[in-house]
């Protein structure tokens, strides 16, 4: 049974860094288990979402900020790019809960497209919180996630549920499982891309070849002194440069060898800790302050430091 229910809300979807990425295991089904620290930062897309009377479908419209200028590679098209995982997102939901609904979506993107910053499980997200807060007339609270909600997350993508929950998290399994962690300190990150989009399979398919054996779980306690450093005092952003470890970069620079050359300028800029993000090909830089991270954004936007695409963001400490 349909249920009649309109309205807008309006989301911010942000983009995420792993402060490291450990692969720890594969399942029968070929999925990767993963340890990680996801950190959701101050980059992200807008999303207007609209429920009105009508006819039931789905629309969606993707438009670039006018503040941002992405390389060719790292856009969406205009369409979507067909069955989007917005779209695919909002399908889910409606099924789920038997809803018959008329959707338009408005999705105005700053995160580059196949970056390794999750900005499509990010917008994916975005919609099923918002879609859940105009059917049941309610905001959903900080940190606290429905099993249905999660759940339908999952099924979209191993990324999309941490979004769900608005802070740094430790994640684990295939993405499935989200511990959120709070006394993350508000890191100054400059990020970089060299205009190059990877596909995630292919990196990961890459990343098996080079490996031969996939790390022993007790690898995983890099990723356990990251969690148990939140909160504690000292040097944090030191520390956790010392920890940042992917184990994808391997196989991400060898697809993308820009990805090393930028990486390798980052550390001469003043980065106290470079990683990969994700499956990449986006690298990013961990600086002391706000002014050093500008710096060094400024050196690479020269235009013979091979990034097609910079941008100087802050980690979210809190949702």
């Amino acid at each position: 049974m349909s249920r009649v229910a309109v309205g807008t809300r309006r989301r911010r979807a942000p983009a995420k860094v792993n402060l490291g990425l450990r692969l720890v295991g594969v399942r029968e089904d070929g999925y990767h288990l993963l340890e990680s620290v996801f950190a959701p930062i101050g980059l992200a897309d807008a999303l207007e979402i609209e429920v009105s009377p009508g006819d039931p479908g789905i629309e969606l419209e993707v438009v670039s900020a006018p503040s941002e200028a992405l390389p060719v590679a790292l856009r969406l098209p205009s369409d979507g790019g067909g069955e989007n995982l917005v779209v695919r997102a909002a399908r889910a939901f409606c099924r789920r809960r038997g809803w018959d609904a008329r959707i338009r979506i408005r999705l105005e993107k700053r995160i580059p497209v196949g970056a390794g910053l999750g900005g499509g499980s990010s917008d994916a997200a975005a919609v099923l919180t918002g879609l859940a807060s105009i059917l049941d007339g309610s905001e959903m609270k900080s940190g606290r996630v429905s099993e249905e909600l999660h759940e339908l997350a999952l099924s979209l993508g191993a990324d999309v549920p941490f979004f769900l929950y608005g802070s740094p998290a430790r994640v684990g399994g295939i993405g499935d499982e989200v511990e959120p962690l709070s006394g993350l300190a508000a890191l100054d990150l400059v990020l970089v891309n060299p205009g190059i989009a990877l596909a995630t399979p292919e990196v990961y398919r890459v990343a098996d070849v080079l490996r031969g054996a996939l790390t022993d779980p007790g690898a995983g306690s890099t990723m356990r002194a990251i969690s148990r450093l939140c909160g504690e005092t000292g040097d944090l952003a030191s520390a956790l440069g010392d920890l940042l470890v992917n184990d994808l970069e391997p196989a991400a620079r060898r697809l993308c060898p820009p990805v090393g050359r930028l990486a390798n300028r980052l550390s001469e800029l003043g980065s106290i800790g470079v990683a990969l993000s994700g499956s990449g090909a986006t690298v990013f830089g961990v600086f002391e302050s706000a002014e050093r991270a500008g710096r060094a954004a400024e050196a690479l936007r020269a235009p013979d430091s091979g990034a097609a695409w910079v941008c100087v963001t802050r980690i979210i400490a809190a949702g």
